[in-house]
């Protein structure tokens, strides 16, 4: 062989090995696997509740892929543990996007969400995060963010409309307010604010409480002295229970309530009796509600495999699960050619999408990515969750 042929032979190698890696690499339209991205807090300040809504998420793609994938292909769910660090999910987006080439993601916090849907709506991949920030539904501003629950200003505004009803004093209630000061914490206080006013309820207080807080006190003999009638609280389960055990300690007579990350089974061990009369918001099911929500059926299959039960999860396990589920009705919609372009117009076909009682229908178009906006409430009794309202809104 003369060196010329041996140039061109070497050209077609290079040449094919190119093609073959690029076909490897190329997004899921043109593979039998379907790579989406997760992006969760496992080890960070939302971990309480992050994990198990992570576990949750990876447990629906993993019971998916054992029922036959989505149209026959797998889905390969590539995830990342941020750990509450917006420098770390904006470094995990970027591999996501460049070096996997995910058609979607499934986000976590509203820090993070909010910092990255610039780059989600140029990059046209789908997100659907736990994060729900009123700013996210904002089509205009957020094309590709899509909130599968009620966003955290309306759940705001159903616990008022709801305590309203309750209330039979001929006199305004006095609202106040506890959050963290993150994005998360300070995302409803805004439109709290106003619908408050314009409900005639008058906010007394507001304090902020650190996500990883172990004392209360001193936010709480502030708030004492204003004696609200009722306090909304957005935290996860570690700052609530330090919330309302210093509450309780301190003898604060007013009813607490909280929004979704709030509310849940590992709350009450936290809580103790402190917690006996909290009501919190709900936006999916709890694992013992059993036979009555028809959708817990195939999580109890999927636990079946291994060896375990509903008993073992909670109910941001099937937070979790919800949210992959969605996602992947909106794949199985975009057909054969799976782009985050064809997966955004899949979601959009979603209308009243029943989830099987694991939360409230989601409805999207292409008009809003607003999901849904009723929720129900359930109150700490005997150390369980005990269900006040059907899912309700505040209008």
């Amino acid at each position: 062989m003369n060196g010329i042929k041996r140039a061109q032979l070497l050209g077609w190698i290079v040449g094919l090995t190119v093609l073959l890696l690029t076909a490897c690499s190329s997004p899921a339209g043109g593979s039998d696997v379907i790579r989406l991205g997760g992006l969760f807090d496992v080890t960070g300040a939302t971990g309480d509740v992050g994990k198990p809504y992570a576990d949750g998420a990876k447990a629906y793609v993993e019971y998916i892929n054992d029922e036959g994938g989505v149209n026959g292909k797998k889905v390969d769910l590539i995830d990342i543990d941020y750990a509450y660090s917006v420098p770390q999910a904006q470094e995990g987006y970027r591999k996501l996007t460049q070096q996997d080439q995910v058609v979607g993601i499934l986000g976590w916090g509203t820090g993070d969400t909010e910092a990255l849907r610039a780059l989600v709506a140029e990059d046209h991949i789908p997100y659907i995060s736990a994060s729900y920030s009123e700013n996210l539904a904002d089509i205009e501003e957020n094309p590709y963010n899509f909130l599968s629950a009620a966003t955290y200003s309306d759940q705001a505004k159903v616990a008022i409309h709801w305590f309203l009803e309750q209330w039979d004093e001929n006199r305004a209630p006095r609202l106040a307010l506890i959050y963290n000061d993150t994005p998360f914490g300070r995302s409803p206080v805004a439109d709290t604010r106003v619908y408050a006013e314009e409900r005639g309820v008058e906010l007394v207080d507001e304090q902020v409480v650190d996500l990883t807080s172990l004392d209360a006190s001193s936010q709480l003999l502030n708030l004492q002295e204003k004696d609200p009638d009722f306090v909304i609280i957005n935290q996860t389960w570690g700052a609530t229970s330090t919330i309302l055990k210093d509450a309780r300690r301190l003898g604060i007579d007013a009813t607490f309530m909280g929004l979704n990350w709030t509310t849940g089974e590992g709350l009450i061990p936290l809580t103790e009796e402190a917690g006996e009369g909290f009501i919190g918001v709900v936006t999916h099911a709890f694992p013992n509600e059993g036979e009555t929500v028809e959708g817990l059926s195939e999580i109890e299959s999927y636990l079946d495999t291994k060896d375990k039960t509903l008993a073992d999860i909670d109910q941001k396990f099937v937070q979790g699960w919800t949210s992959a589920k969605i996602m992947l009705e909106g794949v199985r919609l975009a057909g054969d050619t799976v782009t985050g372009e064809t997966v955004r117009e899949g979601l959009e076909q979603l209308n009243e999408f029943n989830t099987g009682g694991l939360g409230a229908p989601v409805t999207f178009s292409a008009e809003s990515h607003r999901g849904a906006n009723q929720i129900r409430l359930a109150q700490i009794q005997d150390r369980e969750f005990v269900m006040l309202t059907d899912y309700i809104g505040y209008e």
